[in-house]
Formats: C-alpha cells, sequence, structure tokens
C-alpha cells in the first residue's frame, strides 16, 4: 500500500464520518446515530462507492460517457428500490413504508449524501492527477537537463583533445601540462557537477583552470584575462553554463585570428546573489561571422537557463563587428549550508 492509498483512505473515512453526522442531523435535527441512520447511510454509501471506485475509473476517466451515464441512473435505482421496498419497510413499515411519497422527494433524500461523497472522490482525483503531472514535468526537466549535459561534455571534449593533438604532432613542451589542466577540468565535469547546483566558488575555480587550459593555445598572439569578483560566498549555480560562453569565445577568437586576440572575461556577484557575467572575444569579421551565435554549445545553454532560472535570468549576446559581446544576470540561489 503506497503512500497516495493510505492518505486516501483516511481521507475517505474522514469525509464519511462528517457526512455520517450530517446525515443524523438532518433526519432528526439530532447527532444520535441511531440504527436506521445508519442502514440508510450505508445504502447511500456502498452506491458512492462503486461510482467512485468502479464506474469513474472503468468509464468516466475513459470517457465511455454513455454508459457511464446509464450506470450511474441503475445505481441511483438500485437505492432507491432498496430504501422503498428494504429499508422503509423494515424500519417504518407503519409510517413510510406504506406509500411512495414521489420520485422527486425520494431524489431530493437520496442524491445529496451520494453526490458530495462522489464530488469529494473526484476532487481527490484531481489533486493527485495534478500532483502526478507536477513529478512527471520535473522529472521530463531533470532528462531534459542531462540531455543537454551529456551533450555539452562532448562537445568541450572533441575541442580540446584536436588541441592536445596539435601539440602532440609538433612534440611541444607543454604537452604534458595541456594534459593535466584538461585532467582537472575533466575531473570537475565528470565528478564534481553532476548535482543541479554547485557551489559558485567551485565553478569559478573550474572556470579558471578551463581559461589556463586555453590560454596554452593563444601563446603570445594575444591577450586572455579573468576577473572574478565573488566574495560573497554560499550561493549556488547550476554547473556548465558559463564555461560554454568561454569555450565559444576561445573557439571563435582563435578561428578566425592569428593575432591581436583578447578574450576579457568578468563576473562578480552582489550581496544579494545576483550574479552579473561578462564575455567579450575579438573576431575577424570576414572569416566567421555565420557561425558566431549558432552552435550545439550556445544553443544547450540557452535551454537550460530557461529550464534551470526561467524568470530569474537575462541573456544578452551583441555583434559588435569585430567583437563578440555575452552579458548575462543571473539570481543565485542561497547555498543551505550558508
Amino acid at each position: 500500500m503506497n503512500k497516495w492509498t493510505r492518505r486516501e483512505i483516511l481521507y475517505q473515512l474522514a469525509v464519511m464520518l462528517v457526512l455520517l453526522f450530517f446525515f443524523s442531523y438532518v433526519q432528526d435535527y439530532t447527532f444520535a446515530i441511531e440504527p436506521y441512520k445508519i442502514a440508510f447511510f450505508a445504502n447511500y454509501m456502498v452506491a458512492a462507492m462503486v461510482i467512485n471506485y468502479v464506474l469513474l475509473p472503468k468509464l468516466y476517466y475513459r470517457n465511455r460517457m454513455l454508459l457511464f451515464v446509464a450506470a450511474v441512473v441503475t445505481v441511483i435505482v438500485l437505492v432507491i428500490l432498496v430504501d422503498e421496498y428494504g429499508l422503509e419497510q423494515l424500519y417504518f413499515p407503519d409510517t413510510r413504508g406504506t406509500y411512495f411519497p414521489g420520485l422527486v422527494f425520494t431524489l431530493s433524500e437520496t442524491l445529496p449524501i451520494m453526490v458530495i461523497f462522489v464530488a469529494f472522490k473526484l476532487a481527490w482525483d484531481f489533486i493527485k492527477k495534478q500532483k502526478e503531472v507536477e513529478e512527471l514535468r520535473s522529472l521530463a526537466q531533470e532528462n531534459e537537463l542531462q540531455f543537454l549535459k551529456s551533450q555539452i561534455n562532448p562537445h568541450f571534449l572533441f575541442n580540446n583533445l584536436n588541441n592536445l593533438y596539435a601539440y602532440a604532432i609538433e612534440n611541444s613542451p607543454k604537452t604534458p601540462s595541456i594534459i593535466l589542466e584538461l585532467s582537472s577540468v575533466l575531473r570537475y565535469m565528470l565528478y564534481e557537477c553532476n548535482s543541479e547546483q554547485v557551489n559558485l566558488i567551485q565553478e569559478v575555480k573550474h572556470l579558471q583552470d578551463y581559461m589556463a587550459l586555453n590560454e596554452l593555445r593563444i601563446e603570445h598572439r594575444g591577450e586572455v584575462s579573468f576577473t572574478s569578483e565573488v566574495d560573497h560566498e554560499g550561493f549556488m549555480i547550476a554547473p556548465l553554463i558559463l564555461i560554454v560562453f568561454v569555450e565559444n569565445a576561445f573557439k571563435h577568437s582563435t578561428s578566425s585570428q592569428s593575432d591581436m586576440i583578447y578574450i576579457h572575461v568578468r563576473m562578480e556577484v552582489s550581496a544579494e546573489g545576483i550574479l552579473n557575467f561578462v564575455c567579450i572575444n575579438s573576431y575577424l569579421p570576414h572569416t566567421n561571422t555565420e557561425n558566431l551565435a549558432h552552435g550545439i554549445g550556445l544553443s544547450n545553454v540557452k535551454k537550460q537557463l530557461g529550464l534551470v532560472y526561467p524568470d530569474s535570468h537575462r541573456l544578452e549576446i551583441h555583434d559588435q563587428g569585430n567583437a563578440f559581446e555575452v552579458r548575462l544576470q543571473l539570481k543565485l540561489k542561497q547555498s543551505d549550508y550558508a
């Protein structure tokens, strides 16, 4: 028995108890639970339970409306027959059992308790369905985020293995350093950022390692700078978001320029947890302008921002003709341990 079943049983018992006292009071304006009251009430409850747990799931929720209406009418007729030719004859043979008061009057006594009980069941099913929808939506969002991350990681690895291969071919003495830097970055991506949120300090350190790794590609051909003003600890951020913009900056600058490269990254966090991230990189417009705002990495990070920060981010991407500028503002979450 799962938690929903246990909760529903308690819920239905509570509703049934309240309705029993209501029914008892309506009968003679007292809360005394007499045998005849229990008998009549039980007749209505059995009918309502048949509607709730047989007709609703088998017919109503499967859109078999004609059969559902016919079955409900049949149940009501059976309830009236049991009332008039069974219980009335048993408990009131000399008074109410001697005549039929009419269909309208009988329905006015029979239907209210049944309708109320069925309405509470419909309300319960609606709440349960909404919870299931929310859980499915959350699961789908989590799966989509994992899928986006699985695309980002190979994309990063592909670019850097190409770079490592070029150094290895040239027997460059920097090859061991590149391997160590790449190992540090991959360790973070594989083992330290599997949760939805990571500490901002960790993400900044990862960004620094990544930039140090890629700065080796530029050497004396340009300038790389990274400024971080993260004085307020205890904030969390979704992992591998910022690195996509930095990766694109290195890719576009190095692919279009042989020298005069500049890549400037700046980030700061306010005491309220507002992160301002700026990434500016140079490029030569006649070489790769068509691909600046495209590619799997940038497309993924936009989707990820929409999922994780739907109403708490602002992303601006500007092509200045010879420089590509990204400005991202995020409202960060506070760590539970801060």
